[in-house]
């Protein structure tokens, strides 16, 4: 999990107390600086699920290659091998 994520979620939580606590008590700077923070908190959200998705196709789509990398290895030792024992 990316760590934009983290701080996103307690960036929403927190700026989401702080305007709640301004509305309730009537403080227009308290919660306009609270929506604020809920606002940044859902951006670095965002961007860190892109990130997370980002890194997951990255991953999905090197994976098989080094499989396929590793099985030709594989081969070609086994190929060796019986010639080597050939000779």
């Amino acid at each position: 999990m990316d760590k934009n994520r983290v701080k996103g979620t307690i960036n929403e939580v927190v700026g989401s107390a702080k305007r709640h606590v301004g509305g309730m008590t009537g403080n227009s700077k308290t919660e306009v600086e609270g929506a604020a923070q809920q606002l940044k908190g859902r951006v670095q959200n965002t961007v860190g699920k892109v990130k997370d998705a980002a890194r997951n196709t990255r991953d999905n789509f090197t994976a098989p290659h080094q499989t396929n990398r590793q099985n030709e290895r594989e081969h070609r030792q086994v190929v060796l091998a019986k010639d080597h024992k050939l000779l």
